[in-house]
């Protein structure tokens, strides 16, 4: 087992220190779990309070109202059912040492980028060639 690596509270990873060291990775791992954790949390509360509203309500409008929002509440968990998946797999990535590189160029990816979305598998310039390729398929 890998010792504890210390991580200041005000820790940021910065553009001069070496790319994915020690430290990095145990903030991007650090920031996802807390990430999972949350969601995890708001699934709870969200089975919850479905099994609370499964009540008969006999007015049709308020029926379909309840019927909309908990439509609502299942798409939402579902999207955040493959949200965990992608953190598990960031989290995986992590452990083999693939973190933060494309895996389209295998170039780095930004700090910035993995910092607002630490899932991100590719670089800016990688997701925007992948989406521009995306859409002309889609549109054959």
């Amino acid at each position: 087992m890998k010792a504890e690596i210390f991580l200041p509270d005000d820790y940021r990873p910065a553009e001069d220190e070496p790319f994915m060291n020690d430290r990095q990775l145990e903030y991007f791992r650090r920031k996802l779990l807390v990430w999972k954790q949350e969601l995890l949390e708001q699934s709870a509360e969200t089975i919850e309070g479905l099994s609370d509203s499964a009540r008969n309500v006999p007015d049709l409008a308020d029926r379909a109202s309840e019927e909309t929002d908990r439509a609502l509440e299942l798409r939402t968990r579902d999207r955040q059912r493959k949200l965990i998946a992608k953190i598990d797999a960031a989290l995986r990535r992590i452990d083999s040492g693939e973190y933060g590189y494309c895996e389209m160029t295998g170039e780095p990816i930004s700090l910035k980028r993995l910092d607002a979305r630490p899932i991100a598998t590719m670089t800016l310039e990688a997701q925007e060639r992948h989406e521009r390729r995306e859409r002309v398929h889609r549109d054959d």
